[in-house]
């Protein structure tokens, strides 16, 4: 069963900032590892989780953002530890409820260092001082091996590499070396999603991991198509004989298909018609989107005599 941050606070998903706050204390008096000596490993695991649960949850932009996702485990595909910790002071937060914060007086506030990621310092880690680190000061701890910095890439895809999803080569200057490498674009991405490439970014230290990379996704502009979440827009224009007496139209496709379809006689401007499973996929693996259609009605800037002969005829019968 996919965890939920509720549920892990105990609360419900229409609780307020306060009762949130009230349920993290209950749970925070009750499993902060001081208070369980003979149990201390369990209670760390599991004051992580309800620290990360209200990190979320007493941020109000943040907890929009997972509503959206509805589970912690989604959630956390799309942020990072850093981003679920960027703003909160564990220590301001302890202190509050009568616990001493960090060991030593050090500052717990999760924080970055950089754009787009953060290595942990002594004082970044929000549970390091917390749960009785015995790494004796900075001195040693910048003797361990270190995670290195995570590092960003704008990249831009087309519209039918979001839909139908792309193997793609990207080449890009890191530190001191150029970097190439293979990236599998999912099907279904749209701008603002970020994807992550685990040890691709900058070098460890002292013979730690490299840095994660970020993708961040921008879908350039197509000619012919615009996107709306997972459903897909195209005009076609029709004379007003046509939106009059009916007509048939090839309508294209993304994936550069022709579907005939049959415009009734009374065709409104602006009228959207639908073509059913023709739009994005789910990122997720979900049902598609749809196609939408939407009819431009052309009335003529000039006519003939003729014309103009014709229509007023048409006036004239109360059309």
């Amino acid at each position: 069963m996919a965890e939920d941050y509720y549920q892990v606070l105990g609360v419900d998903k229409k609780a307020s900032a306060e009762e949130i706050k009230k349920a993290y204390r209950k749970l925070a008096v009750k499993w902060h590892p001081d208070k369980n000596p003979n149990n201390k490993k369990a209670s760390e695991e599991k004051f992580k989780k309800i620290s990360e649960a209200y990190a979320v949850l007493s941020d109000q932009k943040k907890r929009q953002e997972y509503d959206t996702f509805g589970s912690a485990d989604q959630y956390r595909q799309q942020y990072s530890q850093e981003d679920i910790f960027r703003g909160f002071d564990l220590d301001e937060i302890l202190r509050s409820f009568g616990f001493g914060g960090a060991r030593g007086g050090g500052r717990t506030t999760f924080r970055t260092t950089r754009r787009g990621g953060g290595s942990f310092q002594e004082d970044d880690d929000p549970f390091a001082g917390l749960f009785g680190s015995s790494m004796g000061g900075g001195r040693q701890y910048a003797n361990m091996p270190q995670k290195g910095q995570d590092a960003e890439y704008n990249l831009s895809i087309s519209l039918e590499e979001s839909v139908y999803g792309a193997d793609k080569k990207i080449s890009f200057q890191l530190e001191n070396r150029v970097e190439d490498i293979s990236v599998k674009i999912p099907p279904g991405i749209s701008t603002g999603k970020k994807l992550r490439l685990p040890g691709k970014g900058l070098s460890g230290y002292n013979g730690g991991p490299g840095g994660d990379l970020y993708l961040n996704i921008n879908v350039s502009p197509h000619p012919i198509f615009s996107r709306d979440g997972y459903d897909l827009y195209v005009e076609k224009t029709i004379k007003f004989t046509q939106a009059a007496l009916g007509t048939t139209i090839d309508v294209p496709t993304l994936d550069g298909s022709t579907k005939r379809l049959k415009i009734g006689p009374g065709t409104q401007n602006n009228t959207k018609i639908r073509m059913k499973g023709y739009g994005v996929p789910g990122l997720k693996g979900g049902g598609k989107g749809d196609q939408y259609v939407k009819i431009n009605v052309e009335v003529p800037k000039k006519i003939s005599d003729r014309q103009a002969k014709l229509i007023k005829q048409l006036a004239d019968d109360g059309l």
